[in-house]
């Protein structure tokens, strides 16, 4: 193989992994607490933020529903938002967040929308690393 060629794969390698490490080190820390449920704690942060836009009886944003467990794992129209033990490769994540490169995709939005806390999106966090159960 030529070297120019391998050090150049090398270099775009090792700056998709600088690129994808500097993405997760953007987002809050998923939180300590063992246990955490959609239910009990995912829920009540979703109704309060994103089921305005997120209903599956209201025809829901972008086909992602929000308003139960199974909408949250089905996903969007374009795919899954949630990967089960693995927070910082969920979209969703980085979404309300506010990490990446296209602020389109940031949430909440909309008139009087906020940001969700770094609390909640640690919570948020704990509760997909632990399984989105």
């Amino acid at each position: 193989m030529n070297p120019t060629k391998l050090t150049l794969a090398a270099l775009a390698a090792a700056f998709s992994f600088a690129v994808a490490a500097t993405a997760a080190d953007a987002l809050p820390p998923a939180a300590k607490k063992p246990g955490v449920t959609y239910a009990t704690d995912i829920k009540p942060i979703f109704d309060a933020n994103c089921v305005k836009c997120h209903t599956a009886g209201k025809k829901p944003k972008a086909g992602l529903a929000l308003d139960s467990l199974a909408g949250a794992l089905k996903g969007k129209k374009d795919g899954v938002v949630i990967i089960p033990g693995n927070s910082a490769k969920s979209g969703l994540v980085s979404n309300v967040a506010h990490v990446g490169d296209d602020p389109d995709e940031f949430m909440p939005k909309g008139k009087g929308a906020k940001k969700l806390t770094d609390d909640q999106i640690g919570l948020i966090r704990a509760w997909i690393d632990q399984g989105a159960k």
